[in-house]
């Protein structure tokens, strides 16, 4: 909200009466309360409401009378999970931050979408105000059925990783494999193309590459325009993943080459993102690939060793992973190594080692498909 208690609907409109109107439709409610009053009516102290305020993404209003009885019952919610003690209230202040942030984007992507392709054929005499309120009105009540519907799909599949992790020792010790995909020479190419080129390209890559990611199980946590980031409990399918998106990609003359680095290790996970020495090793790889390939650390590398992804013979030998663990003074896995006939998948080629700023001396190792002939 705006430092006047005008809401975030006014943007782009110089009519304040249309963005009230439009803000009422919405939110189904009238503006009845101060923040003061709103916390007095939530019973919830001002200084906390203020907090789950902020947290959810919205500005200080001052005592503008801007609120309604849904921002209360919100309060409410929010203030009832601390005092019943299903959160603590730093994880009540991050329930609000991550949706307010989730929705924030989900929102500003579906007004400017909708906006923009439905009101381009106003008729005569009728502005996009006026063609703005009716259309809300129609668009409303499936938008938030389906957000409510995806939501609940979401919290299924993680809730359903999270139990199933109880006996996988490789989950629940918080390690993943992170992979970043990126294009090479984005920002060269982002000088010569007009806005809307440049849109259409980077739109094209982030549906190819967040639609091969959920299809193979893989799971995108963020994209960055030229680069998207994805994890994976799984290492070969992380492998598989990233040699996709670069055969898929190569058949696309509008996109730039693509370059893939991943690793394997543990993560830290906060409010959907994550974050760790293995996710900046990832990063650091991605950023020395060669264009069209995929480089690996050698966690990787002994991981699909392991799980019989890659033949020992591919791999320097059948001691990669035994080697790994004994420098790292990790007792080996004990699991047996497959052989090459086993259905390995991959080839690994190990590549020059070389210093990598802030982690040391890495090896990294190119990963390519194997033929079947091998």
């Amino acid at each position: 909200m705006a430092e006047d208690g005008s809401s975030g609907a006014t943007a782009g409109s110089n009519d304040p009466t249309v963005a009230l109107e439009l803000e009422r439709l919405i939110l189904d409610a009238p503006r009845r309360y101060t923040p003061y009053q709103a916390a007095r009516a939530a019973d919830v102290p001002m200084e906390l409401a203020t907090r789950f305020w902020r947290a959810m993404g919205f500005p200080d209003i001052g005592q503008s009378r801007a609120l309604t009885d849904g921002d209360v019952i919100a309060l409410r919610r929010l203030a009832g999970l601390v005092e019943s003690g299903l959160l603590s209230e730093s994880m009540a202040i991050q329930v609000a931050r991550s949706t307010g942030q989730t929705t924030a984007r989900l929102a500003g992507w579906q007004m400017d979408t909708f906006l923009e392709n439905l009101t381009q054929a106003v008729e005569p005499g009728l502005t996009r105000a006026d063609v703005a309120y009716p259309l809300v009105e129609l668009l409303l009540p499936e938008l938030e059925q389906f957000l409510v519907y995806v939501w609940r799909r979401q919290l299924a599949a993680v809730t359903g990783r999270v139990v199933q992790a109880a006996e996988d020792h490789e989950i629940t010790s918080g390690r993943l494999a992170v992979g970043f995909a990126d294009l090479v020479g984005f920002t060269r190419l982002s000088r010569r193309l007009e806005e809307e080129e440049l849109g259409e390209l980077v739109e094209t890559f982030e549906n190819t590459c967040s639609d091969l990611i959920a299809g193979q199980g893989g799971r995108v946590i963020k994209t960055l325009g030229d680069e998207i980031l994805y994890v994976s409990e799984d290492p070969a399918t992380a492998a598989e993943i990233a040699l996709s998106l670069i055969e898929a990609l190569a058949g696309d003359d509008t996109i730039p080459p693509l370059r893939v680095g991943m690793a394997f290790g543990t993560v830290t996970s906060r409010m959907g993102d994550v974050f760790g020495t293995t996710v900046n090793l990832a990063s650091r790889l991605t950023s020395i690939a060669p264009k069209d390939a995929v480089l690996i650390d050698g966690e990787f590398a002994a991981a699909l060793e392991q799980n019989g992804s890659v033949a020992p013979a591919d791999a320097e030998g059948p001691g990669l992973a035994e080697a790994l663990s004994a420098a790292a003074g990790m007792p080996a896995s004990g699991l047996p190594i497959p052989g090459p006939d086993a259905g390995a998948r991959f080839h690994l080629q190990p590549m020059w080692r070389r210093p990598v700023r802030g982690l040391g001396l890495v090896e990294p190792w190119l990963l390519t498909r194997r033929l079947k002939a091998e």
